[in-house]
């Protein structure tokens, strides 16, 4: 028959505070005996600081000795070399385990063991989806740079040919440089998500026209739609915000591109930036490209992904943009929203919950 977890609490309870009493009363009687022996009048306070002080280390010896009796060392290591061993292999790098098991020997999740158990389970879990992360993004990475160094490689290579017309060698020499190109975007987004993660990234907040950076970037990429012949549908309402330009910047340019680029010849871009009647600020790119399917949508903040690498690969990306354009918007306080259907476009939605100016950083 077990013993309810209440009454082991208990009795535990009780041992203690009967080794606490006769611990205590051998320091009075210890005390006494020597007061008696020396004939030394001490005042009472004196008396009943020292037995105090006598007594608690009697107990201390008492709970030491206790726990070397091999019952109760052993009842310990039952418990705590799980603990030890799981501890030693996550320090190896080893996050499968699980300690559950142990879990069920405690009735009643206020044991302490029962916390400590829960803890590490957790934690091990945690660890675990971290070291997943870690090594799809080294992987990830690998693959991204290998793609365009075997394309310079291979056509270097070829470069050598003395055969070749000047129609060929210059053929290859730009799709060297493109690749060259693609491969400084990817270390420059490396370290822009790398930056953008830190707890210590530089943000300088200073009053600046939303409208004017907007109809300045519109501007600055007039080549590429106009090469498409889109047509941008421009509605931009006067608005001075506070955060850090450059960044915002970024995030403006790269939704832009997207559109842009995803949106077929002839098609429409409209940009929209306005404040709601409750001073929220909102920036909104809708285009009449090729849409998106709702699992893109789902993972279309996540590094590295491409809902058709093949596409994104031929257009430059390397599926970091996003991730990036979703950093910085967090770091702002806002929030970004995705619409979008197959074969009828897409809105982006960018909302701050209050206006940028109010923003305390």
């Amino acid at each position: 028959m077990k013993i309810p977890e209440v009454v082991k609490r208990i009795l535990g309870f009780l041992t203690g505070a009967v080794s606490l009493l006769l611990c205590w009363s051998l320091a009075y009687w210890l005390t006494s005996l020597l007061y008696s022996a020396i004939h030394w009048a001490t005042p009472e306070f004196a008396r009943q600081l020292i037995t105090s002080f006598l007594g608690m280390f009697l107990f201390g010896c008492c709970m030491y000795y206790i726990s070397k009796i091999k019952f109760v060392r052993e009842r310990q290591d039952k418990f705590l070399h799980p603990i030890i061993h799981a501890m030693k292999m996550m320090a190896e790098g080893n996050f499968s385990i699980d300690l559950s098991h142990y879990r069920d020997q405690f009735k009643g999740g206020e044991h302490p063991y029962t916390k400590i158990i829960d803890s590490m389970n957790h934690m091990a879990d945690r660890l675990g989806e971290m070291e997943e992360m870690r090594q799809e993004f080294i992987s990830n990475v690998s693959h991204e740079i290998q793609s365009p160094l075997t394309s310079i490689s291979g056509f270097a290579h070829a470069l050598k040919n003395e055969h070749l017309t000047p129609e060929e060698r210059n053929h290859y020499l730009e799709i060297i440089e493109t690749e060259s190109n693609r491969l400084s975007k990817l270390s420059d987004n490396l370290l822009k998500l790398t930056a953008l993660e830190s707890e210590y990234i530089p943000c300088e907040l200073k009053a600046y026209r939303l409208d004017h950076q907007l109809r300045r970037i519109i501007l600055a990429n007039e080549p590429q739609w106009s090469e498409k012949e889109l047509n941008m549908d421009i509605s931009l309402e006067p608005l001075t915000i506070i955060a850090d330009g450059d960044l915002m910047e970024q995030v403006w340019i790269n939704l832009l591109h997207n559109s842009i680029k995803f949106t077929p010849k002839e098609g429409t871009i409209k940009v929209r930036a306005f404040e709601t009647s409750d001073h929220h600020v909102i920036v909104g790119i809708t285009d009449t490209g090729i849409g998106m399917s709702e699992e893109t949508q789902m993972h279309l903040f996540e590094r590295f992904y491409k809902a058709d690498p093949s596409r994104n690969r031929n257009s430059g990306g390397n599926g970091l943009g996003m991730p990036i354009v979703k950093k910085i918007i967090d770091l702002h306080k806002g929030r970004i929203q995705v619409k979008s259907e197959l074969g009828k476009g897409s809105e982006i939605t960018v909302t701050f919950n209050r206006p940028l100016s109010d923003h305390d950083g």
